[in-house]
């Protein structure tokens, strides 16, 4: 991270290349245009803006920021001198600019409550305060130089885009990881949605492997650039650390993973412990290893452009979450459940399954556009990843639970109807690129955890000509297809063409084969006595595409739901 273009003041700290602009208020906090325009901080943000725009110098981008912002004073003074030095145009324009350079930073204002029962209480309202300062101020400079009050108003968040309190929480903390004890834990999050973030990369590769060392060992970390996101992933409790340039990644978590409260917290210990953005790690890649004597699962990514896509933080997250789901004897699943509540008055709940691409969310989204008004009302209780448990005490002998509260989908594959409920609540990661990706809210956290029985699991087969759903009638049939984990690759990751990935799924049953083979043995031992529909679902998107021949594979599936 030496090479890292950064600057910092005492309150603030900007990352020129990420975009990441920190405001720590506690340190300093602009109340009024008078503080705004005599701070060091608003030198630093013009002096970044002037040395931005080297091509396309007008007289007035030449000054120097104390200069340029001279101008801006005897403009809010009605000093009409200025134009005899300026034209009115040329500064016009120019304060736009500086406006929209500012405001393409991810701005991230960061309060602590330690001891501060008034901040508790004014959380909100501090960051509105600030954000009305600096749009007031715009307009303001804008109205005095065009002559005339705007017609139309825009409520952009000028200020900030996301705003953070953080508390230092009191944890059992094993005596290896006192590194950590300084850092502190987020205890409020707000966001300013629709958030359209960008980071340098756009696609995940690879997966994560084990290593023999402990991460925390070489862990160094300071205060005030690493934060703490406490996550419950499922049942699981997870502090995700994270380096202040990966900002994008951190606030993006809150639209994924529940955020857990100081009482969960305090004087226990986390499950897993996620170190994101280090320094170094073992061949620049991400690794994972088990602490078996703090029983703690910890992770490593490292500080690289490639990282800052955010299907890293959330599949080591989830890569953690699952190896920990495993030596508890639960199957991890990747792939989606719904609660389907049908107008017949049936009620059924369905797993769909498969690795990235193999037409999961595209078969739940053409069974809600086919069914119309034969269903009343459909559920996600997980979207990506969830767990299945043996439990003999249970009436059906397994149930089904969530890991996240959200979604993580690409842009394309939304219909009309999910992206126009859900899109200004959203989280946008580089939506005018290909493999762009929303986060959008999808469940609570209690609907998500709950135990839920199972009436119909099928795997998502993106590769076979055939259309409409098939039943496995032989358990080693069905068994096999669902641990090859065939998949046609999309190219939503590193791969292409036809691939296998263990029980198609690449965060946790890759790792721990034999562990997870005696689980699925089991789960499907269990469904096949209940005779519980265990099938496939022909999505034909690794072959033709068709959107038909998907809608006749759900259509047989619909009826068949209604129909049992």
């Amino acid at each position: 991270m030496e090479n890292v273009n950064s600057i910092k003041t005492g309150s603030t700290y900007l990352n020129l290349d990420r975009k990441i602009a920190v405001l720590k208020y506690n340190r300093k906090y602009l109340s009024n245009v008078f503080s705004l325009l005599n701070s060091a901080e608003m030198l630093q943000v013009v002096d970044c803006f002037l040395s931005s725009t080297p091509n396309h110098q007008t007289k007035i981008n030449k000054l120097t920021s104390a200069e340029y912002v001279a101008v801006i004073k005897r403009l809010l003074i009605d000093d009409a001198t200025v134009y005899d030095a300026f034209d009115a145009k040329e500064i016009l324009t120019s304060v736009e600019n500086l406006y929209s350079f500012y405001r393409s930073f991810l701005r991230i204002s960061v309060m602590n409550a330690t001891h501060n029962q008034i901040l508790n209480t004014e959380f909100l309202g501090i960051d509105d305060k600030f954000n009305d300062l600096v749009r007031n101020l715009y307009r303001a400079v804008e109205e005095k130089i065009q002559g005339f009050p705007n017609h139309t108003y825009r409520q952009v968040n000028a200020g900030t885009n996301a705003s953070i309190m953080i508390k230092p929480y009191k944890w059992s903390i094993p005596t290896e990881y006192e590194q950590l004890k300084s850092i502190n834990f987020i205890d409020k999050i707000m966001l300013r949605p629709p958030m359209m973030m960008h980071t340098p990369s756009n696609k995940r590769k690879g997966t994560f492997s084990s290593v023999d060392y402990n991460p925390i060992d070489h862990f160094d970390g300071k205060p005030g650039e690493w934060y703490c996101y406490p996550a419950k992933i499922g049942e699981s409790l997870a502090f995700i650390y994270f380096n202040q340039d990966y900002f994008v990644s951190g606030l993006a978590l809150a639209n994924l993973f529940e955020l857990a409260d100081e009482e969960l917290i305090t004087n226990h210990k986390p499950d897993l412990i996620l170190l994101f953005g280090v320094d170094k790690t073992e061949g620049d890649v991400s690794h994972y290893h088990y602490d078996e004597s703090n029983d703690i699962w910890v992770g490593e990514v490292p500080y690289n452009d490639q990282t800052t896509y955010f299907g890293y933080m959330k599949k080591m997250c989830l890569t953690l979450h699952n190896l920990h789901m495993i030596y508890q004897n639960r199957l991890p699943i990747h792939g989606s459940m719904v609660k389907i509540k049908f107008s017949n008055g049936k009620t059924k709940t369905v797993v769909f399954f498969g690795d990235s691409g193999a037409g999961k969310s595209e078969s739940i989204e053409a069974l809600q556009e086919i069914a119309g008004e034969q269903i009343h009302e459909m559920e996600t209780i997980f979207d990506d990843m969830g767990s299945f448990t043996l439990d003999p005490n249970d009436p059906e002998g397994l149930y089904a639970q969530g890991t996240e509260i959200g979604a993580f989908v690409r842009l394309d594959d939304l219909s009309s109807a999910v992206a126009f409920n859900n899109m200004d609540r959203g989280v946008y990661l580089n939506p005018e690129q290909k493999n762009a990706r929303v986060i959008i809210p999808a469940n609570t956290y209690d609907r998500v955890i709950k135990r839920h029985h199972i009436d119909m699991w099928v795997y998502a087969n993106n590769y076979d000509t055939e259309i409409g759903l098939h039943r496995f009638e032989k358990l080693a049939d069905a068994k096999k297809t669902f641990t090859d984990g065939k998949r046609f690759a999309l190219g939503t990751t590193d791969e292409v063409g036809m691939s296998t990935t263990f029980f198609a799924n690449p965060f946790g049953p890759v790792q721990e084969q034999a562990r997870t083979q005696t689980i699925i043995d089991g789960v499907f031992d269990v469904l096949f006595k209940n005779n519980v529909y265990v099938g496939e679902i022909y999505t034909h998107l690794g072959n033709d595409k068709s959107k038909d021949s998907l809608n006749q594979s759900v259509q047989q599936m619909l009826d068949t739901l209604m129909d049992s």
